[in-house]
């Protein structure tokens, strides 16, 4: 990294991802001085991941209640929060500085272009303007702090920076070759902050069955899938779902990570570390029409189709990947003719179509997660502010807090709503 300039600022802000950002242009909106800390090479290396390189960049929520909900019983923290900084406002902030923006279908909000630079270069542009100091390739190995005060940082080129104000926005552990590598949670709990255990969320699930590699790359719109724990269902959620050679991924799945997680620990916890417990993943594959309804629909299709084999009938309606599998698991050749099918053969095939098991193994890990679960408690955070409760210098931002949303621009809408309150109060 550069040398600073200064070695004193009226507020320094280290992490610099969409909470960073948006926390350093706030700050330095009245002309103060800024410093943004990057570890990086450059800013924003998450952010330009986000929605597989489109950045979604909230959710058309304009509610700030039922916005807030998204979130869990956690969600609370939020609302007084959205009413300074919510969806519109996000929408404002971008359109005001020429970005165009639009609203898919299910409610998410990306750049026109589908491009995730572009909206890093808004906030850049916004850096620059308002005369933010930003040193990249510069990480911070020290907090220096006594009677409840940071009196400055130590970089690892050995230089000392001070501020009257610091805001940390450094991320949790997932995708640590970002550089969310945790180092903050060890930071703050040298200060006295209480670290809700981090967890990976968003994250994919490794499933036992090793058949399922054969299924790699099979994706599925608007099906259902249970979580069942110790065979009761624990949560159930309709979307789209993809198959891969370890296991399963796709919007449903990542958003029921969480929960996945939490059981597995459970039964872990339960069984003295004997994962004895079953928690397992059951999908339906067709949740438009009931048992019965599908009996229907399934005798229709194979009397008008007599003369096909059962492998060539499925494919009516299901992939056909999918469909050796399927009979299989029913008992029944796949070269079977539609005029020998009986009633229990399609009730053994409908059996398998409504309801496949997966044994979960485990999540694949903050290497492939999405956002962090956990992190610094709510509790010791002042929602009007995002000042800590501890520390009377320090404002906490981003994915470091202990909040965290489902798929779905929720989570960045979370970064952009409190690095504003961090950034802005002074």
């Amino acid at each position: 990294m550069k040398k600073a300039p200064f070695d004193t600022f009226q507020t320094i802000v280290i992490g610099a991802g969409p909470a960073g950002m948006m926390a350093a242009i706030q700050a330095s909106l009245s002309g103060k001085r800024v410093a943004l800390l990057e570890k990086n090479s450059s800013l924003g290396k998450k952010l330009l991941m986000t929605g597989d390189g489109r950045c979604n960049l909230s959710h058309n929520f304009l509610n700030n209640r039922e916005l807030a909900s998204q979130y869990g019983k956690a969600g609370d923290f939020l609302i007084s929060p959205l009413t300074r900084f919510g969806v519109k406002e996000t929408i404002d902030f971008f359109e005001q500085q020429g970005l165009e923006l639009k609203t898919e279908s299910d409610g998410r909000i990306f750049p026109k272009t589908d491009k995730a630079k572009d909206v890093l270069q808004v906030l850049e542009k916004q850096l620059k303007k308002n005369k933010v100091f930003i040193f990249l390739n510069c990480e911070v190995i020290k907090i220096n702090h006594s009677d409840k005060t940071i009196k400055s940082i130590t970089l690892a080129n050995g230089e000392k920076l001070s501020a009257d104000k610091y805001i940390f926005t450094v991320g949790g552990k997932s995708y640590p070759v970002t550089g969310s590598t945790g180092q903050g949670y060890v930071w703050l709990e040298r200060m006295g902050h209480t670290i809700i255990k981090p967890r990976p969320s968003l994250v994919p699930v490794q499933i036992k069955e090793s058949w399922i590699k054969k299924l790699s790359g099979l994706s599925f719109q608007n099906i259902k899938v249970s979580l069942a724990i110790n065979g009761e269902i624990a949560k159930k959620q309709n979307g789209d779902i993809l198959f891969a050679h370890f296991g399963l991924t796709g919007p449903i799945i990542l958003n029921m990570s969480k929960d996945i997680g939490l059981a597995l620990n459970k039964i872990k916890n339960n069984e003295s570390g004997k994962n004895q417990g079953k928690v397992k993943l059951l999908i339906d594959l067709y949740p438009q029409k009931n048992q019965e309804e599908m009996e229907l629909f399934f005798q229709k299709l194979i009397e008008k189709n007599s003369n096909q084999e059962i492998k060539n009938i499925l494919t009516k309606f299901l992939p056909a990947k999918i469909i050796p599998f399927i009979v299989y698991f029913a008992g029944v050749k796949e070269d079977l003719r539609g005029s020998k099918i009986t009633k229990q053969i399609r009730g053994k095939i409908i059996k398998i179509i409504k309801k496949i098991e997966f044994n979960v193994i485990s999540l694949v890990g903050f290497d492939r997660a999405m956002a962090t679960a956990g992190g610094v408690s709510l509790k010791e955070i002042d929602n009007k502010n995002m000042k800590s409760k501890l520390i009377d210098n320090l404002y906490l931002a981003g994915e470091i807090i202990d909040l965290d949303g489902p798929c779905g621009g929720y989570n960045l809408q979370m970064c952009w709503t409190t690095g504003y309150l961090a950034g802005k109060d002074f």
